[in-house]
């Protein structure tokens, strides 16, 4: 069983259509013992990352995402979700993320772009990865989002996307999983992404 996290932000119920098509069973939930004794575990969001980390706080799920990801368990953080995974950002002020990658998550500043991002654009495979299976060199998925991951690690990164700047689109370390692009509103590759986490 997977859990997608419910913590007031972000599109849950199609997450968990789309998991749900690509031959996985998905239940949304932010009771603890739920998350923790999950399988798998899907942090979605799309908003501010200081509301993010407010609706993780309020209902005490900061400690459960970080003991799946003490456990081992494949934690998948999609959008907000993966910028959480991070230790700060600079997005309305300066707030501490979850702390689970080296990194930061910093504001498109780049002349040129319109921010946020909102629509299609491509990814270049940065090392190979179960997560990335199928997933070649220029496909195309969808994204939403004014604000980028920074890892501190290079080897953290799967994929990297133009946009003004060379920023990760996903990242992974171990079974600590994000991406930026919208996995469930893109299509047949999105649903890719997916279905290689459903069966990780």
């Amino acid at each position: 069983m997977i859990t997608i996290i419910n913590y007031g932000l972000g599109n849950l119920h199609s997450v968990q259509k789309a998991v749900a098509n690509v031959g996985g069973e998905a239940v949304v939930t932010d009771d603890d013992q739920e998350i923790i004794n999950a399988e798998k575990v899907i942090l979605p969001g799309v908003g501010a990352f200081a509301d993010g980390m407010k609706g993780l706080e309020s209902r005490g799920l900061v400690p459960v995402v970080q003991e799946v990801a003490a456990q081992g368990k494949p934690l998948l953080g999609i959008c907000l979700g993966m910028q959480l995974l991070f230790e700060e950002s600079e997005e309305q002020g300066r707030y501490q993320g979850l702390g689970l990658l080296a990194g930061k998550v910093v504001q498109f500043k780049h002349p040129g772009v319109k921010v946020p991002q909102i629509g299609w654009n491509q990814v270049q495979v940065s090392k190979s990865s179960d997560l990335m299976d199928g997933i070649q060199d220029g496909d195309y998925f969808y994204f939403n989002h004014g604000y980028y991951c920074i890892p501190a690690d290079a080897d953290d990164v799967l994929t990297m996307t133009e946009y003004g700047v060379s920023f990760a689109s996903s990242v992974e370390r171990e079974l600590i999983i994000g991406v930026q692009f919208h996995p469930e509103k893109s299509q047949q590759r999105g649903l890719q992404v997916l279905k290689n986490f459903v069966e990780l």
